[in-house]
């Protein structure tokens, strides 16, 4: 018997650190506290330590306790969750956007096509980068990143009402990384995080990546569900809130002045800390609520790049938070990236965010858009796919395909004739969203798009 209990205390503790519940070089419970926890005699427990030791699982510290050795088998992402059918799967659209060749059609990916993009302020500052000293062609990144940047970031948030000093801003190597080296930071494996519903996929793979417990809220045109989001929180004490305010991805809608002080208000009596993702905010044409602007980034970590407005390819993001955890932060990217970004990437950014024609490049984007957005839509509406709302900037529209018509099969349809097009359910933790599609309007132009549509969507309701 005595043994039969020992086995199933190692196989606990070998699942604890499988899903990451105990992490590299934690403590575990003490002998005589895990004995009474789990109703045996610290005889077992010993024994049970004793042999995971033995298998090279934990590692004993004399006078201090057992300890999970520092290396364990990879996180194996397939086993962390339900396996979804490949078309509806966020790291399939993610692969199918990022390898596609140069001469499919991408409706579905995130950015902007090349000919959109301030190319010749880009060359221009790559020229002056080449005259640049050898210090900045051969030397590693500062932990927080280039000054001179996060002084013109602080410039720009203060535009928006957030006051900060460029000490609260670190740099990081891109939008995405911000958001890891956060969860990084305030989560453990097995901690709940609320997102909406639909959402930007890549938080939903991301999160998958940190095993922990995801919470969808759904989304409306003025922001979260506020009394869902209410249940959520009472219901499931989740550490963060992760949203875009301003153009959320995918639906295009904007938080109201009310949801966003209902929502700060519950975040601060439920202790709930909010990733405000504000990659869009340089396409709406005025401002809209900024969540860190009215928390005064007291629970509110503000994050960005510029990979949506000026470059994908030179990548560089942000994270604006209170100092003590901007410390913390720098001490794990340094730990993770060895300091912040490629410091070729901020100097080039500078200069183009510096050199007065962002100003000009971004009206011209806005104008552009505004017009595409009512040309597609007229477009797809002659498909009867309609959009759910008609965003006030940004290069989105969230559409609802006719009746019976499943957006997963209709993409998975497209990619054979070379359109890769981005189907509701991978935005949506509920797989709720089949009859929904996500559309780039830039990414439109080309007439071949709109037949192959038609063409799959006639064969899908056969």
């Amino acid at each position: 018997m005595a043994g039969t209990r020992t086995a199933q205390i190692m196989d606990e503790i070998r699942e604890r650190i499988s899903n990451r519940t105990l992490v590299p070089d934690e403590r575990l419970p003490s002998i005589r506290s895990f004995a009474a926890r789990m109703n045996v005699s610290p005889s077992t427990i010993v024994d049970a330590y004793d042999r995971l030791a033995g298998e090279g699982i934990i590692r004993s510290r004399p006078g201090s306790g057992f300890y999970v050795c520092s290396t364990l088998a990879p996180l194996d992402l397939a086993t962390l969750g339900p396996k979804l059918d490949r078309e509806i799967d966020p790291f399939w659209v993610s692969r199918q956007s990022l390898d596609a060749e140069a001469e499919m059609l991408k409706p579905g990916c995130g950015w902007l096509p090349p000919d959109w993009m301030p190319n010749d302020a880009i060359r221009k500052a790559l020229r002056k980068l080449a005259r640049a000293d050898d210090n900045l062609l051969s030397e590693y990144g500062s932990t927080r990143g280039a000054r001179n940047l996060r002084q013109l970031l602080a410039r720009h948030l203060s535009d928006e009402g957030i006051t900060i000093r460029p000490e609260q801003i670190m740099l990081a190597v891109s939008g995405t990384q911000a958001i890891d080296l956060i969860c990084r930071f305030l989560l453990r494996p097995g901690d709940s995080v609320v997102i909406d519903d639909p959402c930007y996929f890549n938080f939903q793979a991301l999160l998958k990546a940190h095993d922990v417990k995801v919470i969808s809220v759904p989304y409306t045109v003025t922001g979260p569900d506020i009394n869902r989001f209410s249940e959520a929180l009472s219901t499931h004490k989740p550490r963060l809130y992760i949203t875009n305010s301003a153009l959320h991805n995918p639906t295009g809608a904007t938080i109201s002045p009310q949801t966003a002080h209902r929502l700060l208000t519950l975040a601060a009596q439920h202790d709930v800390t909010i990733v405000e993702d504000d990659i869009f905010s340089a396409f709406e044409p005025s401002p809209s609520p900024r969540l860190a602007a009215l928390d005064g980034l007291e629970r509110v970590i503000r994050i960005g790049s510029f990979s949506k407005t000026l470059s994908a390819s030179v990548r560089c993001g942000y994270i604006a938070a209170k100092p003590e955890w901007i410390e913390a932060l720098v001490d794990l990217q340094v730990a993770t990236n060895f300091g912040g970004p490629s410091p070729m990437a901020s100097a080039l950014l500078f200069q183009v965010l510096s050199d007065g024609s962002y100003r000009k490049h971004m009206e011209d984007v806005r104008q552009k858009l505004s017009k595409k957005r009512l040309e597609i839509a007229t477009k797809l509406e002659a498909l009867n796919i309609k959009p759910w709302l008609m965003p006030r900037g940004g290069f989105y529209l969230w559409c609802t395909l006719p009746d019976g018509l499943d957006s997963a099969r209709i993409a998975s349809a497209a990619l054979e004739q070379n359109v890769v097009l981005a189907p509701g359910n991978v935005f949506s933790p509920s797989q709720n969203m089949a009859q929904f599609m996500r559309f780039n309007v830039s990414q439109m132009s080309n007439s071949q798009t709109f037949q192959t549509l038609k063409t799959v969507m006639l064969a899908g309701k056969e």
